[in-house]
């Protein structure tokens, strides 16, 4: 019996993993769920997406993680966005 497969963009799971790392550098930014879901959203639209397909519950390899260049576009991505949520969120004050 097949396994179901499902699509995934890899790079979303880089940049919720990063996000808090980066939320380190800027202690005045908010860090209320609507910031940080603009924040992950604005990185992704500037970043390649990186998409695997899956079986169901198949574990998949986290190697481009370790890439020095790939954590560095992703920081930058994620430096850039929380500084643009930062000057206009969305929530109230």
């Amino acid at each position: 019996m097949a396994q179901e497969l499902f699509l995934k963009n890899y790079m979303e799971d880089c940049v919720w993993e990063l996000l808090d790392k980066v939320l380190e550098q800027d202690p005045a930014a908010c860090r209320c769920p609507a910031c940080r879901y603009d924040m992950v959203a604005l990185a992704l639209n500037n970043l390649p997406p990186r998409y695997v397909v899956r079986e169901k519950g198949e574990v998949y390899s986290k190697a481009s993680m370790l890439e020095i260049q790939h954590r560095a576009d992703i920081y930058t991505a994620l430096t850039k966005a929380l500084a643009i949520v930062k000057q206009n969120p969305r929530h109230e004050s």
